[in-house]
C-alpha cells in the first residue's frame, strides 16, 4: 500500500508543478544582449503567465512574446507603446503622442551609425496591438526593424494576444 500512496504523491506534486509552469509563472533564460544593460544574456528569470489575463500590458513593462516574424522562441522587449498612442522615432529618439521620451534604460552600442529602425515614420498603434523596442536599441530586433508582411516596411506591431507573460524577478 506504502508504494502505490507514494507514487500517487509523486504523480500530484508533478502534476501541480506543471500546471503551476504551464498558468502561473515559468522559469526563462534571457539568450541575447537586445535587453542589456537592463537583461543581460545568460540571465534567468520568471516569467508572471497569470497578470495579463486580467489586464493589459503597459507602457514600460518588460513582456515576452511569441515572434511575430517567424522566429521558433519567444523574445522579450519592453512596451513601448499601446493601442491608441502614436509613436515615431527620429534619430535614434522615441516620440510618443508627439512628446520626446526621456529612456533612462536605453542604450546605444553605435550611437554615431544611423542604423535600421532608427528613424521611423509616425504611425498610430490600433487598439490591441504593443510597439515594442529593446533597450539595447542597436542590438535588438523588435517593432522597430520587424517587417510588416502587408507593406514590406517597419514597424510591426506586436498583438497583444502573443504576449506570453510578464517579466519578475532574477533568480
Amino acid at each position: 500500500m506504502k508504494p502505490l500512496r507514494t507514487t500517487l504523491i509523486i504523480i500530484l506534486t508533478v502534476a501541480a508543478m506543471l500546471a503551476c509552469r504551464r498558468w502561473l509563472a515559468e522559469p526563462i533564460y534571457i539568450a541575447s544582449d537586445s535587453m542589456a544593460p537592463t537583461l543581460t544574456k545568460g540571465r534567468h528569470l520568471i516569467l508572471d503567465k497569470l497578470t495579463f489575463r486580467f489586464r493589459s500590458p503597459a507602457r514600460g513593462e518588460i513582456v515576452s512574446f511569441r515572434s511575430p516574424v517567424g522566429e521558433d522562441h519567444e523574445s522579450v522587449k519592453r512596451v513601448i507603446a499601446v493601442g491608441g498612442d502614436t509613436v515615431e522615432r527620429g534619430e535614434k529618439n522615441v516620440y510618443l503622442n508627439g512628446e520626446p521620451q526621456l529612456e533612462s534604460y536605453a542604450y546605444y552600442e553605435r550611437s554615431g551609425e544611423n542604423l535600421k529602425g532608427d528613424t521611423m515614420p509616425q504611425v498610430t498603434l490600433p487598439p490591441g496591438t504593443l510597439f515594442l523596442l529593446g533597450d539595447n536599441r542597436d542590438n535588438s530586433n523588435d517593432s522597430a526593424s520587424w517587417l510588416d508582411p502587408a507593406t514590406g516596411r517597419p514597424p510591426l506591431l506586436l498583438p497583444a494576444t502573443e504576449v506570453t507573460g510578464k517579466v519578475r524577478g532574477v533568480y
